[in-house]
């Protein structure tokens, strides 16, 4: 009889990845019916940018509310228009769910879904839409 003294590594249990999926499902749901019924240009309960208050400047997020609320409402021109980067993120990020999800269930357990190599990657696009986006030139990344 052979006997393996190697321990096998401890992996989240299934349950639990699949309760994050499914309390990040209801939050997202939740979430989307208000910004659906409460338009951002005429209610006031939605939080203010600091950023661009203090600087009037826009920053990354700026007009990702009004642009998911025109995404809920059908427009997707005018919410690319509001926040381009938060369209490409609406695709990118549950594609990436969806390949870490099953990697959990039929590949490798171990893989992360926001490892962090991608981090400075991630603050290099963050930075230069930005800075485009408080261009003149590129005055049309900036949301009306």
């Amino acid at each position: 009889m052979v006997t393996s003294s190697a321990v096998p590594p401890k992996l989240k249990p299934a349950g639990l990845v699949w309760f994050g999926v499914v309390a990040f499902a209801l939050a997202a749901v939740v979430l989307g019916t208000v910004v659906f019924f409460f338009n951002p240009v005429s209610s006031s309960f939605y939080p203010v940018c600091q950023f661009h208050r203090l600087t009037g400047w826009n920053c990354p997020s700026c007009g990702a509310t009004r642009g998911l609320y025109a995404l809920l409402h059908g427009h997707l021109l005018t919410a690319t228009r509001d926040n381009a980067l938060l369209m490409i993120g609406l695709v990118l990020v549950p594609a990436r769910a969806a390949w870490w999800l099953k990697n959990q269930n039929y590949g490798d357990r171990k893989k992360d879904f926001f490892p962090a190599s991608w981090l400075w990657p991630l603050l290099a696009v963050l930075l230069v839409f930005s800075v485009l986006r408080n261009l003149p030139a590129f005055a049309f990344l900036s949301p009306a």
